[in-house]
């Protein structure tokens, strides 16, 4: 049965994330509220607290036919949609944030708008023999694409730890002659 399950996005009031997902964990429902640690500066302390990766996302993982309890939740607003469709995430790109997550201990989103230039794979780390693309490289950070979410997770990679498949920037071998 679990292979007609996928998982879906969930869009929910501004701040909910977790009161969701506690909601989705006493309906029985499968789902998943990446949290990533920041350090919060108070008057008094510093603390690193636990925050949602995702503003206002909670992942669902369900069959198509079963999300009405999730929209009768309290704090959903709807499903994430795509094509007029609810908008479906592979497997593989949820296991991708987990291992971030689980590797790397501050992890960041930046909105992703752009196309990319070299398409890389992983040789070594937690995402190795996964393929990308890379927008940028500085000093150490390598940003790497979810495009089916539209974002990008940005992680300190070591440069060696990447081998570059295809490069579309400057090659130094085609030099003009004037």
């Amino acid at each position: 049965m679990n292979q007609l399950k996928n998982w879906y996005v969930v869009y929910t009031k501004p701040r909910w994330e977790k009161k969701v997902a506690r909601q989705l964990e006493q309906k029985g429902i499968e789902h998943y509220c990446p949290l990533t640690r920041v350090q919060r500066q108070w008057s008094d302390r510093k603390k690193i607290v636990l925050e949602p990766l995702f503003s206002a996302y909670v992942f669902v993982r369900l069959e198509e036919t079963e999300q009405t309890p999730v929209k009768q939740t309290d704090g959903v607003m709807n499903f994430v949609y795509w094509l007029k469709k609810p908008a479906v995430i592979r497997d593989e790109e949820i296991d991708t944030i987990k291992r971030f997550l689980n590797e790397y201990q501050i992890v960041k989103l930046e909105k992703s708008t752009v196309n990319v230039n070299d398409q890389i794979r992983v040789i070594s780390g937690p995402l190795m023999e996964r393929q990308g693309n890379v927008l940028e490289i500085r000093n150490k950070t390598v940003k790497v694409s979810l495009p089916t979410l539209g974002y990008n997770i940005v992680a300190e990679i070591e440069k060696t730890n990447i081998e570059i498949l295809s490069n579309f920037g400057i090659n130094s071998n085609s030099a003009l002659a004037l």
